[in-house]
């Protein structure tokens, strides 16, 4: 009667079993919802859904071009040139990468995501029956991309005959914050057009970027040319303007002028099933994307900060030491891989009533990594810093 899409019994770990059956909260160090951690930015930001226009349903299934230019802009003041006619709007950057999926594999077919990563690429492939293969991020290197491991994989599941319809990035990568050096991108869409798959650049992060590799560059799809692949590059308000509730995000084509147009034409036929993107929010861009760069900077200087504490409690070299600050909202805390990471999170919440999460979330090849939010309020986060020292000193 069900689809196999869907798994059949809702499995939980043990750390969500252990919340479900607290009286209260712990101290949560794993909040990464930007209107839940206590940020002051002036203004409001849901003034602008007022505008009366938005009476009006007058749907286009990329989006209105108004809105459209609206994301151009936003790319253009980051030095990234963007066409809006090579934009198409969704209702956030989850909505995006089903519909690329969709446009990109047929069922069965495999698609590539690095290791370690966020976890909800699983469910959005697998909602589109494909398979998600995976290819390491360097450790060694701080976790940085080399497309030879994306290479390696497409030829180990060929030999397998499974076909690769797409390779995705993270940049910066959640929660490593590593980037993607401009030589190994394009040695990637290089890559893509001789194996025929599309790059997918999951870029939510765009804005978060703070000391990576000097030679690191933001794909958003103004490299594809040069690569001569196909490539597109996801974003979204939830993070560029900390606005998640507001329900948009985008996907920026770019490569070579005859797969563009074959793709934009498909994704709007795919698009049009939708009509997903609301009228308000887009009317309210322009002054949303406004509002969002007060957001933004705050963002980066509560990161900055609460990574700051992080790091004078377990500095580098140290047998707990926290990695470097590279992009992203998150960080990670390397610990001597003495106890099950698992094991280690619920003592956490038992003996100081704090949540972290463990590393295996996001598929780290090794055991001995916490994974912690770093936008909690700062007071909140130094407390959580400490209990934090004091349990692993025992």
């Amino acid at each position: 009667m069900f689809s196999g899409r869907t798994p059949k019994v809702h499995a939980t770990n043990r750390l969500t079993r252990a919340l479900a059956e607290r009286a209260a909260p712990p101290l949560d160090l794993t909040v990464s919802n930007p209107t839940a951690v206590g940020l002051h930015i002036p203004g409001d930001p849901l003034a602008p859904l007022a505008d009366p226009r938005g009476r009006l349903y007058a749907p286009e299934p990329t989006g209105s071009l108004a809105a459209r230019r609206a994301v151009a802009a936003y790319y253009a003041r980051r030095a990234v040139a963007a066409d809006p006619a090579r934009i198409v709007l969704a209702a956030s950057s989850s909505e995006a990468y089903g519909w690329l999926f969709k446009l990109l594999c047929d069922p069965g077919e495999a698609v590539l995501v690095p290791a370690p990563s966020y976890p909800l690429l699983d469910a959005l492939a697998g909602l589109e029956s494909v398979r998600v293969a995976r290819y390491p991020l360097d450790p060694a290197g701080g976790w940085a991309f080399h497309a030879g491991s994306v290479e390696v994989e497409i030829d180990r599941l060929a030999a397998r005959g499974m076909r690769t319809g797409a390779v995705v990035l993270v940049a910066p990568n959640n929660p490593t914050g590593s980037g993607v050096a401009r030589g190994e991108l394009l040695d990637l869409l290089a890559l893509a057009r001789r194996q025929g798959f599309a790059v997918v650049s999951d870029e939510v992060f765009l804005d978060y970027r703070f000391a990576g590799a000097p030679d690191d560059v933001p794909v958003a799809a103004a490299l594809g040319a040069e690569g001569d692949g196909l490539v597109f590059s996801l974003g979204g308000l939830s993070k560029a303007a900390a606005l998640p509730q507001l329900k948009l995000g985008w996907l920026l084509a770019g490569g070579p002028d005859d797969l563009v147009r074959e793709a934009l034409s498909r994704l709007e036929w795919i698009a049009d099933a939708y009509l997903s993107a609301g009228t308000p929010v887009q009317l309210a861009l322009p002054e949303l994307f406004a509002w969002g760069e007060a957001a933004a900077a705050a963002i980066r200087a509560r990161v900055l900060a609460n990574h700051a504490v992080l790091s004078r409690a377990f500095p580098p070299g140290g047998s707990i030491a926290a990695g470097p600050l590279r992009g992203g909202w998150s960080a990670l805390l390397r610990v001597p891989a003495v106890e099950p990471e698992e094991d280690l999170a619920l003592r956490l919440l038992s003996e100081v009533d704090l949540l972290v999460h463990p590393g295996y979330f996001f598929d780290f090849p090794t055991e001995g990594f916490l994974v912690l939010s770093l936008l909690p309020r700062p007071d909140l986060f130094a407390e959580g810093v400490a209990r934090l020292s004091r349990a692993l000193s025992r």
